[in-house]
C-alpha cells in the first residue's frame, strides 16, 4: 500500500506568506490534487503567477500527470498561468473556487512560460 504525500508551497514577500499551496499526491498514480490561495488585498505583482510556477516546477510534475487543481473563483491570473503550462485545461465551477483538470506536457510544461 502506497502512502500520500503532502507538500506545502508558500510564495514570500519579505516576512509574509502572501500564496499557499497545498500538493497532495499518491505515487502509484499519476494524478496530483492541488489547493492554492493568496492573501486578500494589495500583492506583488505576479504573485499568483509566481505561485503557479512553484507548483508546476515540483519534480512529482512529470510529463502525463493529471492536475486537479482547487483556487479562488476569478482568478484569472492563476488560471491563465495554468493555462500557458498545461494541455487538456477543463474548468467548472463549484460555488466560490474554480476546479481545473489538466495534464502536464511532455516538456515539463514550459510552453509559454516566461523566464
Amino acid at each position: 500500500m502506497t502512502r500520500e504525500k503532502f507538500q506545502h508551497v508558500t510564495v514570500q514577500d519579505g516576512e509574509r506568506t502572501i500564496g499557499e499551496a497545498d500538493v497532495r499526491s499518491v505515487p502509484d498514480q499519476d494524478s496530483l490534487h492541488v489547493s492554492l490561495s493568496v492573501d486578500a488585498g494589495q500583492l506583488p505583482p505576479g504573485t499568483r503567477t509566481q505561485l503557479v510556477d512553484a507548483v508546476l516546477d515540483l519534480p512529482e510534475m512529470t510529463p502525463g500527470t493529471h492536475l486537479r487543481a482547487t483556487l479562488p473563483a476569478g482568478d484569472g491570473e492563476m488560471l491563465d498561468q495554468i493555462r500557458n503550462r498545461l494541455t487538456d485545461v477543463l474548468t467548472r465551477r463549484a460555488g466560490a473556487s474554480l476546479i481545473v483538470e489538466a495534464t502536464v506536457e511532455d516538456d515539463r510544461g514550459a510552453r509559454g512560460r516566461r523566464v
